[in-house]
This record gives C-alpha cells, structure tokens and sequence, in this order.
C-alpha cells in the first residue's frame, strides 16, 4: 500500500480528528454504492479504509512513523532507539521517535477515547458502532427483502430489510462494526435507509395511495379495470357514475406494521383521450345535462 498519509491526503503533523473528517469526505466520494459505474471504486475504497485502519490506531500509527512496520502494517527491523539513562545503572530510561516522545503519543489514544485517558491494561472495550447508508425502492421498503449492503471496510454482505421501513428508518446489524480492543466485542453497524419516491404510490402511516385514470367512458358506466399494488396489479370494480375524485378502498393492499396491515385507497381521476376524439366532440355540442350545474355550491359565495 502507498503511504498511508498521501492516501487520505494529510500530514504526518495531522490530528485524530482531521484523520477522520479526511476518511469520511473520501469514503463517501468512492463508496462502492455510491459509484457502481467506476470499476475502480471498491479498490479506492479499500485503500481509503487500511489507511485509515493504521493512522486512526494511536498505537499503529506510532509504530509506523518510527518506521516498525510498513503501510501494510507488516514488521520491519526495529529501529534503533536512543536510550537515556537516568540515575545509577538499570535506572529508568525513556525512547524517543520522530511522533515527538509519548507525551503527544498518549494525547491522539486520549482523543480516541473521548479524552478520557488511556491506560496499558484497561478492560475490553466494545468497537465502535459504524454507519451505513443505503437507499431502496417503495416496494422493496413497504415489503421487505434482501438488500446488499457494502461496510466501510468493504465488506459486503446480503441484510434481511423488514416490512414497513420509512424514510430514516435504520436496520442494526450485530457485531458488524469496528473491532473491540482488549478482547472487547465488536461494534454494530446501523443501517440508514432512504426510500425512493414511487411514480405512482404514496404513503401515509400504513396506508398506500394511488391516483387512478380512467376513461369518461368507464366512469359512466362502470367497469373492472387492474390496478397496480405493492403485491402485483388486481382487478378492481369501478362504480358507474364514478365521478373525478371518487375514492375507493382495497382492503389489506397496504403496509404491513406490527401483525396489521393498513389498505389501499385509490382515487378515481377522469382521464379524456391525449388528442381530440370528433365523436365525442360531435355528441356534447348536442348532450346538456337536465337541472345540472357543478358549481352551483359556490355561486352563493
């Protein structure tokens, strides 16, 4: 691997939190969903996250800038230390490197622990938790099912998404995050899901709503006609005389929520033909309505 510091593109100066703000502004950039139409992101990606892997360990990034292990993280010969002694011989001595002594060493593991301090033999500590961000169709959200998801390190795994998730609604995938240290548990990772907007349905609760055209012909005199739904289109009476805005329900076709299951409304909307039709001109020059005017509940106002 190329060094570590010219990857995220940092100083060897740089602090924990500008190592991190410079992970996340570059694994957004090349995350492989994010960039399905480059061959090369996953690889980017994953140079991106062993970057970051080695410079966010305290210890690991020490180790490597005294020139202990390579970018990889592979052991080199050790390099030579200075020794100063300090009172009688076999008196207590200290090592130097080029990370400026353990002084500004214990304040990067510090500001990794949220500034509480670090000290050599502490428990096990559980990773930390990680986030992800996946975006799905309406169906696959109101329906469930299996969606591949890609981890920050580039692991990719197949995630059970259950019915009914909405915008923000997130998925948690146990021990799936960072790795614990002193043998301490792996953390989660929190899956965020955005749904894409549908170009026919839409949502409120566990309801499903739909605008549905129809002919001037089949609101006259009725018909059955299919109508999509999230399980597949049905047949659906529609009622003679159905006027513009008529709403009608489908029983049990909506989201699926805690054993229940909400409906379907459709609303009717008149549809004419997209290009004048003369039959149906020559017969409403002759055709007026007995006692018939829609806008007569406004004419008091």
């Amino acid at each position: 691997m190329r060094n570590p510091y010219d990857i995220l593109g940092v100083s060897r100066s740089a602090s924990a939190e500008e190592i991190r703000r410079a992970y996340r502004k570059l694994a957004k950039a090349h995350h492989p969903d994010l960039n399905q139409s480059r061959p090369d992101a996953e690889r980017a990606f994953k140079e991106i996250t062993a970057a970051y892997d080695l410079l966010s360990d305290a210890i690991k990034r020490a180790r490597f800038d005294r020139g202990e292990i390579d970018a990889d993280g592979n052991e080199r010969p050790q390099a030579h230390a200075r020794r100063h002694y300090a009172g009688a011989p076999g008196g207590g001595f200290q090592f130097t490197s080029n990370t400026g002594g353990m002084g500004g060493f214990e304040d990067i593991i510090a500001d990794m622990f949220g500034g509480g301090g670090f000290r050599a033999g502490a428990g096990p500590r559980k990773g930390k938790d990680i986030s992800v961000n996946i975006t799905v169709d309406f169906v696959e959200a109101a329906k469930g099912g299996r969606h591949r998801v890609t981890l920050p390190d580039g692991t990719r795994l197949d995630v059970d998404l259950p019915p009914g998730l909405e915008e923000g609604g997130k998925v948690r995938l146990r021990g799936r995050g960072a790795p614990g240290t002193a043998g301490g548990p792996a953390g989660d990772a929190l899956v965020t899901v955005s749904v894409r907007p549908h170009p026919w349905f839409r949502r409120e609760r566990e309801d499903v709503y739909l605008d549905l055209p129809v002919t001037l012909h089949e609101a006259v005199f009725g018909a059955k006609v299919r109508v999509p739904t999230i399980d597949g289109s049905v047949l659906m009476t529609i009622p003679k005389g159905a006027n513009d805005g008529t709403r009608l329900r489908l029983k049990g076709r909506g989201i699926s929520s805690a054993g229940a299951r909400g409906n379907q409304y459709v609303t009717v909307r008149l549809a004419l033909p997209p290009s004048p039709d003369p039959a149906l001109e020559s017969f409403l020059r002759t055709w007026r309505p007995a006692e018939y005017n829609p806008r007569k509940p406004m004419e008091g106002n």
